[in-house]
């Protein structure tokens, strides 16, 4: 029993010690701006209480991002309506809290079941379609909920393009005044993910969706049931993005329509690439490099942040396209394809 307690503590150092880390953020932040440890432990810190919304933030955007390395980093399957398990959990909070006027337990179980059925709904395509194909059929479903969602007739359950406004949200988790509580909940939700998300990979059944993506017909080859292993991806990714979903519906005053848009799928795949696909920590930094990165490019650029932004994320791809735990991982960066890449941009082609 100890040796297994070692051997866990071992291989999950660097999570932990993250934990650990983002645990003492908000009353190490609260002895700098000169409150207690009481007045922050009371969600009175000023300072803090920022820190926290803002880390709770990347903690849905890295559980978000997990769910996403997980289909498409690990098993291969590139999906555009990846976002509709993450909104359609959101909706499906907002709805039940304050129209259905359901109990929080209630409305957990009601996104379970639902996170399965969209997971069988997307899985219903595979054994017939892949690659590029599977892509755009996830991108005609996510693109169906959005229009349902904005849909004029929908108005009273969604609030339509302007959003899902006045939610109730249960007293033990109110992000207003347990916001330090939400902190501590999203935080450990993400570490558990993570640490589940590892050892789903590792395991035989994780071993044969990596081979998936490098290679499904050899894999098919070996007697595996390739589609079996792509629907329980499925299922665990829906399940994950839900419980993503979930968080931004409590935390958000507004559920915005923009995440059942396909940009912010184009989010997910951006964190993924930025921290290293098929690497899972790198969804946990992309999350903290593009929200911080677009926080501070925000608030002294104004809207020039969207350009700035861009030019980032194209740098990203030229010179890192591991990604900033992948180029770790290899120790490569691709410095001269990069510029080899802008130089043909630049300077014209000589005929002939």
């Amino acid at each position: 029993m100890e040796n297994k307690a070692t051997n866990f503590f071992t291989r999950n150092k660097g999570i932990l010690i993250f934990l650990l880390v983002m645990l003492a953020v908000p009353f190490v932040t609260g002895l700098f701006e000169g409150s207690t440890l009481t007045q922050v432990w009371t969600n009175q810190g000023s300072f803090s209480k920022f820190l926290e919304g803002l880390g709770i933030e990347v903690f849905i955007l890295a559980i978000f991002a997990l769910s996403y390395d997980l289909l498409f980093g690990i098993t291969g399957l590139l999906s555009f309506g990846h976002t509709m398990f993450f909104a359609v959990a959101a909706y499906l909070t907002g709805i039940s809290l304050k129209t259905l006027g359901l109990p929080f337990w209630q409305v957990l179980l009601l996104i379970v079941l639902t996170s399965v059925i969209q997971a069988l709904l997307f899985s219903v395509v595979l054994p017939r379609v892949r690659g590029v194909t599977f892509t755009m059929v996830t991108l005609g479903l996510a693109s169906m909920f959005h229009i349902i969602v904005m849909s004029s007739d929908m108005i009273n359950l969604t609030g339509a393009d302007v959003g899902l406004q006045g939610m109730p949200t249960p007293a033990f988790i109110d992000p207003a005044s347990q916001r330090l509580r939400f902190f501590v909940i999203a935080l450990v939700l993400l570490v558990i993910t993570y640490i589940a998300y590892r050892r789903f990979v590792a395991s035989p059944t994780g071993r044969v969706c990596v081979a998936i993506r490098e290679n499904e017909s050899r894999a098919r080859m070996l007697g595996y049931n390739t589609t079996a292993f792509k629907v329980t991806v499925m299922l665990i990714s829906s399940f994950t993005a839900s419980a993503a979903g979930v968080l931004h519906a409590l935390y958000q005053p507004i559920i915005s329509p923009t995440i059942a848009d396909l940009g912010y799928t184009v989010v997910g795949l951006l964190i993924v690439l930025i921290g290293g696909i098929g690497t899972l920590s790198g969804s946990i930094v992309g999350a903290f490099v593009l929200k911080l990165s677009d926080y501070f490019l925000r608030r002294y650029l104004g809207e020039s942040a969207s350009l700035i932004n861009g030019i980032i994320y194209v740098i990203f791809v030229l010179f890192v396209p591991y990604g900033i735990v992948g180029t770790l991982r290899v120790r490569s960066l691709r410095t001269k394809e990069g510029w080899k890449q802008i130089l043909s941009w630049i300077l014209p082609k000589k005929a002939g």
